[in-house]
């Protein structure tokens, strides 16, 4: 082959390379301009003319790769699962029943190791118990509010209460406070037994999302979710082993970011504290995204948007 055929298939060779890999598409990520050679003149001798196609484009099957589409599906996700549906807010979007049932199982563990000891409870155990109890009634509230049918709902408004009245008398270390921890527990194993709460507790207005639990209380629920992800994606190992866990960890962190936004709840009409929380919540819903995907470098991009979104707001406000 000579010098000029040699250079022909050179560059049919590279157009049909750029042809494949989406062309325009690497193109246009260039900061500048990048210079091309200009093709061949003339025809084809006659011992080339047959051995290329003279049309490229029509040896390939099906469609060319969308390629731009794929960065805006988790954001395209994100938006359809926070889009409010007909009749209220479509909890199911953002926490799964697995999730809801699975965190009160084990702050339910948690309560009974903060109320075991009255020592331990009045040391710093009813601190733990508060914060158990918080996020055992907001997932009741959830459960309350869930549009589909999961297992409690029809006990869900009653536990709601009686748990959040529970987690706010935690306020501080008593035997007051430990005898209605001690009831609390007795309530939620009821409950996991099949049953139902003896005790129910009195709530003269309509329901708030703010008398579920105190801010402070949510905080710390969030602030151990980061350190689980944290570690959940600390290594592609521990990811690949830790995958269930990330998505209960980004789910409730989904939720809290949703209730936070609710009515009557502390700063719930502050726009800056508002997109806080919705970034939070946008950036657990990506990190479920990713996991459901098992994809470990996007769970690393989520992660860090998550972190981002906390520290931002923890800058701006303190519990």
């Amino acid at each position: 082959m000579g010098q000029t055929t040699a250079r022909h298939a050179l560059i049919l060779l590279a157009t049909l390379a750029v042809v494949a890999t989406g062309g325009p598409a690497h193109a246009d990520r260039a900061a500048k301009p990048v210079k091309r050679s200009a093709p061949p003149t003339g025809a084809w001798d006659k011992g080339t003319a047959g051995t290329f196609f003279d049309d490229a484009f029509a040896t390939l099957d099906g469609p060319r790769p969308a390629f731009a589409s794929r960065s805006a599906a988790p954001v395209a996700a994100v938006a359809a699962a926070t889009a409010p549906a007909e009749g209220g807010f479509r909890w199911s979007t953002l926490v799964s029943e697995g999730t809801l049932t699975d965190e009160i199982k084990d702050m339910k563990a948690v309560v009974a190791a903060a109320t075991a000891r009255p020592a331990d409870f009045k040391g710093g155990g009813y601190e733990q118990a508060r914060e158990a109890f918080s996020s055992i009634a907001l997932a009741f509230a959830v459960i309350a509010a869930y549009d589909q049918d999961v297992r409690w709902k029809k006990d869900a408004e009653r536990a709601r209460d009686l748990f959040a009245r529970v987690g706010f008398n935690c306020k501080v270390g008593t035997d007051q406070s430990l005898a209605e921890s001690k009831l609390g527990l007795a309530d939620l194993e009821a409950l996991l037994d099949g049953g139902a709460p003896e005790r129910q507790a009195d709530r003269d207005d309509d329901f708030r999302w703010s008398q579920v639990a105190g801010r402070p209380a949510l905080m710390t629920r969030l602030e151990a979710a980061e350190a689980g992800v944290g570690t959940g994606i600390a290594s592609k190992a521990e990811f690949d082993r830790q995958i269930a866990a990330l998505v209960h960890d980004a789910e409730m962190v989904a939720a809290i970011g949703e209730a936070i936004q609710q009515p009557d709840f502390e700063y719930h009409d502050d726009d800056t504290y508002r997109g806080y929380a919705a970034a939070m919540r946008d950036a657990a819903l990506q990190l479920r995204a990713a996991c459901d995907e098992k994809n470990y470098e996007s769970a690393r991009a989520a992660a860090g948007a998550l972190k981002k979104s906390c520290d931002a707001c923890h800058g701006d406000y303190r519990s």
